[in-house]
């Protein structure tokens, strides 16, 4: 349910005292409920029923929306994997149709159930992002209440943004996958009241204005840097992940109010105040050398492992021993001679025989230490070295470029907003000759910027809410579905001009486990997507 208590779990600095049963006199000292703060963050113990971040999260939840969006596969039945991303059907370049026997939609409701935690897909990010938002409450309930030492206000105040922060961010998760959920501010508690996905996202936007308006309002920059560099674990603090200033993590805000926003309303519903929304945010969002909000493995203080705990670990290898295999679809993707492509992927044929006529694949991914490729700076998807792999918890700058890409070629920028993608493929290497100022069409450059999303922004838990806006999820009859899709068949036979019809549901119904023990209070939204 959704009281919850997040307790923290991360090994060492992560400790409040106990580090699976800190109790609240423990966080009344400064270093208590500093050490509170951040290790009812980075944990991982989405893995043993407490929620927040860590292997559970990074591996399941973001699996969940890898699977929905046709970047991997998988055979395994834990989770009920194998079933999650099955297609309705697909039609074969012969015209061979192949059905599915248990359509996804009633696959998901079957396993919607008390006793099926295990194999229900709606479960683990309701669980984790209300265990979230629950200690952060907890952290507002008691930070006035602190004694500290020196610049009481800036100490108190960013650990306040800090804690709205996280709520928002936990809030955009929900709002942006249940067709319903509960707006809870109340510490270990809950309500009945159920609304909808466009409350949830509104009451995000809320909290991340409310974090922006007090980073805003802090003028101790120095006493602000060294809590914040107290409430991210020192081992996350590499690269991009290091302490942002007050600007950089308003700018972070900035991102996911526009992920908030373009994620939720199909491509189609989109109006032209829309996309000027999403410019002025993303003209306001994290900027190349900016610091953003990342997890880093490691093996001692292991918010995620090293070896299987983020989704591109769990792909990573011979596909026949591992948990996810890659997409052909995500492959396809690829413009010929990108460095990312030849970086990360070498062929390695894999026809699976046990369910799932699209999973079969030709392509492994890549672990670091097993390629001899160089290709120079090429981005580097999965490096199982312990402190190697990064996963971008919330924004990234190259999401806010493509996003503002988008918003630019969609209002008749289309060379400036070809500009961006060519900066997002600079960014990561993928050696790519530019595409700004070659004179492409409306429609050319749209196509450009949808593969571009798909590629320079894989395994990071947003390709599925494209997939959704863009309409692919949908049953064919509804305008869904996906032509020319490359199809390896079970037989070994590479298709290339395939029809998939996903039929996919679009927004999650609320999960038993919260409905059953909590039931809706009248005047309450339907819990059920009637999708």
């Amino acid at each position: 349910m959704t009281g919850i208590i997040a307790s923290t779990s991360c090994k060492k600095e992560l400790d409040v005292k106990n580090p699976n049963y800190p109790t609240i006199d423990q966080a009344k000292t400064e270093s208590g409920i500093i050490a509170l703060a951040s290790g009812s963050v980075y944990n991982n113990s989405a893995n043993n029923g407490a929620g927040g971040l860590g292997d559970g999260y990074f591996g399941t939840v973001i699996g969940y929306h890898e699977l929905l969006a046709d970047n991997i596969a998988s055979t395994i039945a834990n989770g009920n994997l194998n079933n999650v991303n099955v297609p309705d059907y697909v039609i074969l370049d012969d015209g061979t149709k192949i059905s599915n026997p248990s359509p996804q939609k009633m696959n998901l409701r079957i396993n919607n159930a008390r006793d099926r935690i295990g194999t229900n897909m709606f479960y683990p990010e309701w669980q984790s992002m209300y265990a979230l938002n629950n200690a952060c409450n907890q952290l507002l309930d008691l930070v006035d209440g602190i004694s500290f030492s020196g610049d009481v206000d800036t100490k108190k105040n960013t650990i306040k943004a800090w804690a709205y922060w996280w709520k928002g961010f936990a809030y955009a998760r929900l709002g942006s996958v249940y067709y319903a959920g509960i707006i809870n501010n109340v510490t270990s508690s809950t309500n009945p009241n159920y609304v909808t996905s466009a409350a949830l996202i509104a009451e995000s936007n809320k909290n991340l204005q409310t974090a922006s308006a007090i980073l805003s309002s802090i003028n101790n920059t120095a006493t602000y840097m060294s809590i914040m560099g107290q409430l991210i674990p020192s081992f996350v603090q590499t690269g991009n992940g290091a302490v942002p200033t007050q600007q950089m993590f308003i700018r972070n805000i900035n991102t996911l109010e526009a992920r908030n926003l373009l994620a939720n309303i199909k491509l189609t519903d989109m109006t032209t105040a829309n996309w000027q929304t999403l410019l002025t945010l993303t003209s306001a969002g994290i900027g190349a050398n900016d610091n953003v909000f990342e997890a880093v493995s490691s093996d001692i203080n292991d918010i995620f492992n090293a070896n299987g705990g983020c989704v591109s670990s769990l792909t990573a290898g011979i596909p026949a021993t591992t948990l996810f295999t890659v997409s052909e679809r995500l492959i396809q993707e690829f413009t010929p001679g990108d460095l990312r492509f030849s970086k990360n992927f070498i062929q390695n044929e894999y026809l699976n025989q046990v369910g799932g006529f699209t999973f079969s694949t030709r392509w492994e991914l890549l672990n670091a230490g097993d390629t001899t490729v160089n290709n120079n700076n090429a981005i580097v998807f999965c490096d199982k070295t312990p402190g190697n792999q990064v996963v971008y918890i919330a924004g990234s700058y190259e999401e806010n470029e493509l996003m503002k890409a988008e918003a630019l070629i969609n209002t008749g920028k289309i060379d400036l907003g070809l500009a961006s993608v060519d900066n997002v493929r600079n960014y990561q290497g993928a050696g790519l000759a530019p595409v700004s100022g070659t004179g492409l069409s409306l429609d050319a450059a749209k196509e450009e910027l949808r593969r571009e999303r798909r590629v320079a922004l894989v395994f990071r838990g947003t390709a599925y809410y494209d997939a959704r806006r863009w309409g692919v999820i949908y049953d064919i009859s509804q305008g869904g579905g996906r032509t020319n899709a490359v199809v390896l068949g079970t037989d070994g036979v590479l298709n290339t001009k395939a029809i998939i019809n996903y039929n996919f549901l679009d927004y999650w119904d609320v999960p038993a486990d919260e409905v059953v023990l909590n039931p809706p209070a009248p005047g309450s939204v339907p819990v059920k997507n009637p999708n």
